[in-house]
C-alpha cells in the first residue's frame, strides 16, 4: 500500500505547486496543548461570555468539530467562537511538534522552483505563527486557513484549495494535495487536484486509500526526497 519511491517520482514529476496541510504533514498542533483541553476552553469560552454550550458540546474533543457544532446550533455566536479558537490555536503551536520531514518538504520545494501554499481548517494566524517561529516563511508563497467566522470554509469543502490555485495561478494538473484525512482526499477531488495520502498513524492509511488517494506514505522525508 505504501508508494515505492518510483512511484512518489512519477506522482510529483509535474507538480509545480504544493498543497500542504498543516496539522500532521507540517507539525502536530496538538501534541503540546492537547486538543481536548483546548475545546475545553472553548467550552468555558461560551459560559463566560454567558451563553450556553449546545447539545453534545461536553462529549465533543475535537475542537474544530466543536466549532461547527457551536455554528450549526448557535450561528450568532460563530465569529466570537472561532475568534477564541484561533487564539487557542495559536499558543497550541508555541508548543507544537514538528513532523519530521515536513521541513525538509517545504525546503526541497522551493529549492526545486515549486511553490508551497499551506491549505489547512485551522486558523491561518496560527499557522503563520508557527512557520514565522521555525523560520519557515520564505518557503512559503501563501497561507489558507480556514476563513475566520465561517467553518463552512474547511475541508471537505475545496474552497480553500481553489483559492490557493487561484492566488498563484496554478492549474489543478500541476498541483497535488498532501494531507493525512479523509477529508483531505475529498477536498482534493471537489477541486480536481490528486492527493497524497500521509498515513501518519496505525490504519489511516486503509481510509485514506479508500478516500481516492493517488498514493500513500508514512513518512514526509520521503516526499522530500522524491521532490529532490
Amino acid at each position: 500500500m505504501i508508494a515505492t519511491p518510483q512511484q512518489l517520482a512519477d506522482v510529483l514529476r509535474p507538480v509545480k505547486h504544493v498543497l500542504l496541510d498543516f496539522d500532521g504533514p507540517v507539525c502536530s498542533v496538538f501534541a503540546g496543548l492537547p486538543a481536548p483541553e483546548v475545546a475545553r476552553r472553548l467550552r468555558e469560552g461560551l459560559l463566560t461570555a454567558g451563553e450556553q454550550a449546545p447539545a453534545g458540546a461536553e462529549e465533543e474533543a475535537d475542537p474544530l468539530a466543536l466549532l461547527r457544532l457551536v455554528a450549526d446550533a448557535r450561528p450568532d455566536l460563530t465569529e466570537s467562537t472561532d475568534a477564541v479558537l484561533a487564539a487557542l490555536e495559536t499558543e497550541a503551536v508555541r508548543v507544537a511538534r514538528p513532523t519530521p520531514g515536513g521541513e525538509s518538504v517545504l525546503q526541497v520545494a522551493a529549492r526545486s522552483g515549486r511553490l508551497v501554499s499551506v491549505v489547512s481548517n485551522n486558523a491561518g494566524a496560527a499557522i503563520e505563527a508557527y512557520l514565522t517561529e521555525h523560520g519557515l516563511s520564505d518557503y512559503v508563497a501563501g497561507v489558507f486557513g480556514r476563513a475566520p467566522g465561517d467553518p463552512s470554509s474547511m475541508k471537505p469543502n475545496p474552497r480553500l484549495l481553489i483559492e490557493a490555485m487561484e492566488a498563484v495561478g496554478a492549474g489543478p494538473e500541476h498541483c497535488i494535495f498532501i494531507g493525512d484525512a479523509a477529508r483531505d482526499v475529498e477536498a482534493g477531488e471537489a477541486a480536481g487536484v490528486l492527493t497524497i495520502g500521509y498515513a501518519n498513524k496505525p490504519g489511516k492509511g486503509i481510509r485514506l486509500a479508500a478516500a481516492g488517494a493517488v498514493v500513500i506514505v508514512d513518512s514526509m522525508q520521503c516526499i522530500a526526497s522524491a521532490l529532490d
